[in-house]
């Protein structure tokens, strides 16, 4: 009796159909992050991944639930960039990575406290963007026409000596309307400077003296005394002056926004992520967006709007995707956005702490994390659980 092969499978066909019969990584070199399911070790920065031709841009995104080990990954990756020479910048929404910049010999720098952020080196059309978009974000809404114009009518008076302190001077200039409610557009303006001014977001875009500096190799910015608040996307667009000051210089640089929720949420914040990530690769930025839950992404904008497709558009553009375990309702949201096929979606809800599905450009694998001994002194995100249950 003879056996009829009617077909011939091949490594290629087990890659088209994401069967993990072999995984050798992604054969490039540097500080090893984790194992491939087949053992082999796994290196992924996502410069070396675009100059190797495996993806087309150097964005990420990271996602998973809690305890599920995504804190861990973006701790490791920052930390074998900075060994690779790369610069970082991370907008620290929740005061996660203290003990991360302590190992490498700074400080956070606590946004509000410590100093207030401004773009760096940006021309007058690009100090009057970032103002719009301040205001819009401050307001909820774009601005109107009578608003456009009168900002633009002021704008006009104060740009020519191009002041250290724009807003105080914007907000100078516009605080006679303050008490005349005939002037609805000037005295709507003046109401929303104010905020930067002597209100509840003081410090975050305006203050005495020099703006942050961002010389340092690794640079966190604390944005965690908004956390919580409403006011937290207004804090999160202190990226906009981190990705300004990482995109003069020539090495390349991970911007991690931490909770990337609060940006992906605000529409004008939205907007200039959206612009900075086509730029990435002339720029020589990978933006890092870090999610926990998915439906966050669900509840952006209403159904069907432009917003939310923005939000979903950007994050299907990251060509590299760590995709660590999720619930499974959010892993349905996930597989939504992200155009996850039937296997990958099956893998979600079955991850263990520390494993997760990455995609990078077509490939895929299956990574375990293999934190260090060195890793091992900033990566443990559960300090002040254990001490709790200590007591």
């Amino acid at each position: 009796m003879t056996r009829a092969f009617t077909h011939w499978g091949t490594s290629q066909h087990f890659a088209t159909l994401r069967l993990p019969t072999h995984d050798a990584g992604t054969q490039l070199e540097g500080p090893m992050i984790g194992r491939s399911q087949r053992g082999a070790r796994f290196a992924l920065d996502p410069f070396d991944a675009y100059r190797a031709g495996i993806v087309t841009n150097p964005n990420v995104v990271v996602a998973g639930s809690i305890g599920s080990g995504k804190s861990t990954l973006v701790k490791m990756m920052v930390d074998r960039a900075l060994r690779r020479g790369r610069r970082v910048v991370i907008v620290d929404p929740k005061g996660e990575y203290g003990a991360l910049a302590r190992a490498h010999g700074v400080l956070p720098l606590v946004v509000g406290r410590d100093g207030w952020c401004w773009p760096s080196s940006l021309d007058e059309r690009g100090d009057y963007d970032f103002v719009n978009t301040l205001l819009t974000s401050v307001k909820g809404a774009a601005l109107s026409d009578d608003e456009h114009y009168a900002l633009d009518r002021t704008w006009a008076s104060v740009s020519a000596t191009r002041p250290p302190r724009v807003l105080a001077a914007l907000s100078s200039r516009l605080s006679p309307f303050l008490s005349d409610p005939s002037r609805s557009a000037e005295r709507t303006l003046a109401l929303a400077l104010r905020r930067f001014i002597e209100g509840d977001l003081a410090h975050l875009y305006d203050g005495e003296g020099e703006p942050l500096g961002f010389d340092e190799p690794l640079v966190v910015l604390d944005v965690s005394q908004y956390w919580g608040s409403e006011s937290i996307s207004l804090a999160a667009l202190s990226a906009v002056a981190a990705a300004q000051h990482l995109a003069l210089r020539t090495e390349p640089g991970y911007l991690v926004l931490d909770e990337a929720w609060a940006l992906l949420g605000d529409d004008a914040s939205l907007r200039w992520l959206q612009g900075s990530w086509k730029l990435s690769r002339a720029r020589g930025i990978s933006h890092v967006l870090v999610l926990h839950r998915w439906s966050d992404v669900a509840a952006v904008g209403s159904e069907g709007s432009a917003q939310r497709a923005r939000a979903r558009g950007l994050l299907r553009e990251c060509e590299t995707a760590w995709l660590f375990r999720q619930p499974p309702d959010e892993a349905a949201e996930m597989t939504a956005v992200l155009g996850l096929n039937e296997r990958e979606a099956h893998w979600l809800p079955e991850l263990s702490r520390g494993a997760a599905l990455v995609r990078y450009g077509a490939a895929r694998s299956l990574v375990q994390l293999a934190p260090d001994e060195r890793d091992a002194s900033f990566i443990d995100s559960d300090t002040a659980m254990r001490s709790a249950r200590a007591r």
